[in-house]
């Protein structure tokens, strides 16, 4: 009888964990739609030479004081992709879109989108744009391909 009383217990904390994790989603969600419809707005081209590009901690990134002071208190140790790159004279760094991040060629001149100092898309300006590298594939997924190969199997991309 006790047994089942902490089991109904538990299960009822899970499950109010699961309804606030859901409707705490659909907030972010809401408000990360937002931020996108300001971001698109609020974008130019613009050439620019990419010097460097690399994921840092947002205190290392050499971006304003005044941006670093913006950021939440837990995002300060998180790494961002941050690019270093000449816009017109000056040398800037720039916060990069994750999804883009691997597709932006260093010590090339592109033009990209831009609003503020987040890059929003890349585009080759001279010469084509490198192809997306690949990732490594882990230990577990090339003994899979290996096991399907010697099976006769087609591997599972």
């Amino acid at each position: 009888m006790k047994g089942w009383i902490i089991a109904l217990i538990v299960l009822a904390v899970i499950v109010a964990i699961f309804v606030i994790l859901y409707f705490l989603g659909k907030k972010a969600q809401k408000k990360q739609a937002e931020q996108q419809v300001l971001l698109e707005q609020h974008k130019q081209s613009v050439s620019m030479l990419i010097i460097d590009k690399k994921r840092m901690k947002i205190k290392d990134s050499g971006l304003p004081q005044s941006v670093i002071d913006q950021t939440p208190k837990m995002m300060r140790n998180s790494k961002l992709p941050i690019v270093k790159a000449k816009v017109g004279p000056q040398i800037m760094s720039l916060i990069s879109d994750e999804k883009i991040f691997d597709m932006i060629p260093v010590k090339k001149e592109v033009k990209a989108s831009v609003s503020g100092i987040y890059i929003l898309d890349v585009k080759g300006l001279h010469g084509k744009m490198p192809a997306q590298e690949q990732k490594k594939k882990g230990f577990f997924k090339r003994a899979v391909e290996k096991a399907q190969e010697k099976a006769g199997a087609k591997p599972v991309k």
